[in-house]
This record gives C-alpha cells, structure tokens and sequence, in this order.
C-alpha cells in the first residue's frame, strides 16, 4: 500500500474515534485516540482545582494575619495608654457641703496618622488657621515622620474640632479623652493639687487619689468610663475663697513675696481651708511655674520667731516649774557664746510670765526653757509634733529641720523661734493642741467627726496649762501685739511672731517673716488660724512687724467667715461686744 493510501485509512478510522476510544493495528503499530470531550472536561477539573486551591491560600495568608494582629501587642505610639484608659474616669471632688472642687469633662485630642497624609505642608499651613500658635516647624516633622500615629494637639475645645473638621485634611483625626477641670480656678489650687495631660493626679489631693489605688488600677486597665464616687474633702469652699482671697491682697497690699494662711478645726483637725500665694490656676498648671506651685503652708518650712514663745511658755507650764504667777528677770540682756540676747522692746525690769508673753520678751523666754534644760525642751517640741515630718494626706508636706546638736544656746534661740524652721501647717496644728484642752491632732483635708479624732489624738499637755494658754492668748490679743486682729463680737486670741530671715547664712534686719497664731473664740476655742506674710515691706500703721500685716490678715479672715462658721457674735445689752474675763 502506498504511503498516500495509508493517510486515506488513518483520516478513515480518526472519524470514527469520535464516538470513543477506539484501538487499531495496522503494521504492529498501536494508536489511542482520546476524545474531544474527555479532554475539555479533564482540563475544566484542572482549572476549578487550581482556582480553589489559590483561593484557599489567599484565606489562609488572610486568616493567619488576622491571627497574628489579635495576638500581638499594641503599638506604642504616644506616651498614653489604650483608649479605654484614656477615658477612664476620675472622681468628682466636692467641698463638706458637696460643692463640686474638680470634675472630668469630654473633649478630643488632634492626631495624625503621617502615612495618610497628602502634602505636610499644605497640612501645617491649614491647621495653623484654627491653631495659630501651632509650631510649625514640630508639626512638620511629625506629619513627615515613619511613625503612623503622631499627637498634635491634646484636649481641644468643640470650635476648634469643628474649624478643623472643615478642613477636610486626609490623614488628621479625633480621639475622644478626659480633662479635668477645677469650676474654682487657683481658689483651692495647693490643696486640690492638678493632674497631667493624661489626666493622672501629680500633685495635691489630686496625686493622693491616684495614690490610693486608682493609678494602679488604671496601669492594669481596670478602671473604665464609669462614674466613680465622689471624694468629698473637709475643706469649706466659701471659706477657702475668703482665705484665699486675703492672703493674695495681703501679699500685694503689703508688698510682700508670699504669704499664706489655714483654718482649722481644733476638736478634729480638719482643715477648713488653706492657702498660699503665689499660686496657680490647676487647669492651667504649667503657667504656674515654680513660683507658683510652691505650697509654702505645708511644704515650706520656717522659722516662726516669737510664735514659738506659746510654746515655750506652754513647756514651761506644763512642767510644773513655772506658774503664771511666776516672775523673771528681764533687767539685762543675755550674753553667751559671743551673742547677746536682748529683747525687741525691752521693759528692762522684772516681769511675770504673762508680761513676757504679752511684752514678747526673748529674755524672759529664755530663762524658761533654760530652767527646763536642753533634753526637756527637745522632748516637749517632740511631743507638740514640731520636730517630726507632719502626717497627713497632703503629699507636699516637707520636714522641719533643727540642729544636730542642741547645745545651751540653741535651746536659747529656739525658745523665742530662731533655730528650728517648720511649716505654717504644722504651726498651726502645735497650737491648736494648746487651746483644745491638750490634744495633738494630726491634720486631715478629709472628713473627720470629734470621735473618730479622739482615736487618733494623743494627750501632749495637761487641761490646766491649755486654759492657762488660753488666757495668755486673750490677754495678748486685747493688750499686747495681737490688737490689730480684734474682731467686734468675736472673742480672738493670738500670738505674733516676727523673725529675721536668713540671707546667705546670714539673718537680715531689713527682712522679715511674719506670722500670727490665732484661736477663737477664745472662751470656748473651735478654730486655730495662722496667717504668715513673707518679706512684707509696710503694715497697718507704717509698721512692717506681724503685728501690722500678719494680725490684721486673721482680723479680716474671721471678721469674714465666722458668720459661714456658725460662730454667733456675743454683744451686751447696749450693743457693745463682750470681753471673755479670766
């Protein structure tokens, strides 16, 4: 057969390999036909097998990297933590009579995601038209830097969201948060103390809140949006605005470079209110500066001159050696190891302790103390608690300070208030225990009832040498250097303490700090009130002694807020006011 034919019978047999397989032999030679159809549905189940198996990877990757995000740790990307604790509440802090001290509100923050955006130029230009003190400069690298998330501005008020929403800048976004605000301002700034930007408490009650549990709660992400219960605090807010508003006039009236003062309830040691100036607004802290932070009553310690004359002469009662109707000799001054002791305006005779303490005489003071001795004198200002870090909520409360060897003239020096320096606070708190019957109470800026201040109070001197302390008081205030802090119907007894302030090492007679220690009413005392006055420069009557500047601040303090107190004026029959009599 020739070739040609042989083509002719294989085109033959292909046309009938269409209906199936089918074999043939021709010359030994094996030939398999497979069909059209078999191949097409072949290559369609080989297609449909690859699509699934893409498609199942492609969801594996998927799922394996949704897996891997939930697993993973957050970014950090600003010093704040999650959302959730951005927004965790602080409690609303109230005054005793539930007014509100400081309070969380709602506000956003600007952020900026640097890989969403466009033209960080373009960017900077348009935010600087609703915040014109944007830094530029510090906003452009955080719009061109790597990271994908950059604070550009905290806690914004609702116009500039809206400006800013208007916009329309791809990449900038809001980010919901917490501020706090004080309604009061710099009223009760030094006891409220304020929080920072990512609302944790760092100073005052503020910090002592945080201190109590809630900063660690909100370190393990357990505190939430919940409203939280309030801490209510022993301080009286209309009271505290009169305190503080007279010591801000005092500094300025006077020309001074500070001043503070307290009230305090000396059956339970609440604070009632306290002050000192300069201060700063909390909402605005870091406008404050040092200055302004700088709690003088509790974290400034002083020497407190002729106010720890009370103290002494208290000593000297305590004891049992010396009695009011004891006399010293107050003729010449002191000389002992190349310092002369003389009194500020000496009498230059004999004078019985209640002329000591009413004419202030360091001589006669110091022959108290010395008739005490070294031992007995450091023990007695231990026991009044004027040696030792005051324990109270308050977290600025500094240390006193004293020597560390107490020799004979140390005793001498300190006994009318050169030697040792305290704070205000705790001043305050030493003579409260002198007026209440003898009970050292420790402050508390908390509520606090008379029975569960007896549990903590501690007995430092006898009933007997508390009235006689009383009566020394009262004395002082109607005929010695507490006159100018006489209140009509208020029956007011106090101590002045004038010192010269250490420049350099050295005592400067040009600059003085001044204090008064105040009770009233003195029949019957419930409130202790210091005032202090730093470097003042003039006083009622041309004087710069505590008697002009310091006596007249507690004058106007409780002139003020006696009535608020519940503290009833007593007048006699023809309307003049009634002198307590001993």
């Amino acid at each position: 057969m020739s070739f040609l034919s042989r083509i002719m019978v294989l085109k033959s047999k292909a046309h009938f390999s269409a209906g199936g397989d089918h074999r043939t032999t021709d010359g030994g030679l094996n030939v398999t036909f497979e069909g059209t159809r078999k191949r097409s549905a072949s290559r369609a189940k080989s297609r449909v097998a690859i699509m699934i198996a893409s498609f199942g990877v492609v969801y594996a990757v998927i799922g394996g990297r949704l897996v891997q995000y939930g697993l993973a740790q957050p970014e950090t990307v600003s010093s704040i933590g999650r959302a959730d604790t951005l927004m965790a509440s602080r409690p609303d802090i109230l005054d005793r009579n539930g007014e509100v001290l400081a309070t969380d509100i709602r506000t956003v923050s600007l952020y900026a995601e640097p890989h969403k955006i466009v033209d960080a130029d373009e960017a900077v230009e348009r935010l600087a038209t609703v915040l014109p003190d944007l830094n530029a400069r510090e906003i452009y690298n955080k719009l061109k830097s790597d990271s994908r998330f950059q604070w550009l501005r905290r806690q914004l008020t609702p116009k500039q969201q809206s400006e800013i929403l208007a916009l329309g800048i791809p990449g900038i976004g809001f980010r919901p948060e917490k501020r706090r605000f004080y309604p009061g301002g710099p009223t009760a700034a030094h006891i409220l103390g304020h929080v920072n930007i990512d609302n944790r408490g760092v100073a005052g009650m503020e910090r002592y809140i945080d201190e109590q549990g809630l900063a660690d709660l909100a370190a393990i992400g357990m505190t939430s949006d919940a409203k939280l219960e309030p801490v209510r605090l022993s301080i009286d807010v209309r009271v505290q605005n009169i305190v503080r508003d007279v010591v801000d006039s005092g500094m300025k009236n006077y020309e001074a470079i500070a001043a503070g003062a307290v009230v305090l309830d000396v059956h339970t040691g609440e604070v009632l209110a306290m002050a000192s100036v300069p201060d700063y607004d909390p909402n605005r802290p870091a406008e404050g500066a040092e200055e302004g932070w700088m709690n003088r009553m509790s974290n400034g310690t002083f020497e407190m001159g002729s106010t720890f004359k009370t103290f002494t002469i208290a000593m000297g009662l305590d004891s049992g050696k010396v009695t009011l109707n004891d006399s010293f000799d107050a003729t010449r001054p002191i000389r002992i190891g190349g310092f002369t002791i003389k009194d500020f305006h000496g009498k230059r005779r004999v004078l019985t302790v209640p002329e000591i303490f009413q004419y202030s005489s360091n001589i006669g003071t110091a022959k108290i103390a010395d008739l005490i001795g070294i031992s007995g004198h450091k023990e007695f200002l231990t026991r009044m608690g004027l040696l030792t870090r005051l324990p109270t909520e308050l977290p600025e409360v500094k240390s006193p300070s004293q020597p560390r060897e107490w020799k004979k003239i140390n005793s001498i020096t300190i006994s009318f208030g050169h030697g040792v320096s305290t704070t205000p606070l705790q001043t305050a708190v030493a003579g409260a225990a002198l007026v209440n019957g003898g009970k050292l109470i420790p402050p508390s800026f908390l509520p606090r009832s008379e029975e569960e201040a007896s549990e903590l109070a501690s007995a430092v001197v006898k009933k007997s040498t508390s009235d006689d302390m009383r009566y020394l008081l009262r004395r002082n205030g109607i005929a010695g250097s507490g006159k100018r802090a006489l209140v009509p119907g208020f029956n007011v007894g106090g101590k002045t303490g004038t010192a010269d302030k250490v420049v350099n090492g050295r005592y400067a007679s040009d600059l003085n700090f001044n204090a008064f220690l105040a009770a009233f009413p003195i029949d019957n005392p419930k409130y202790m009130v210091l005032t202090f006055i730093d470097a003042p420069k003039t006083g009622e009557g041309g004087g710069r002694t505590a008697g002009s500047n310091a006596a007249p601040m507690v004058r106007d303090i409780i002139s003020r807020s006696a009535p608020l107190l519940g503290v009833e004026p007593k007048f006699g029959e023809d309307g003049s006011a009634l002198l307590v009599s001993y």
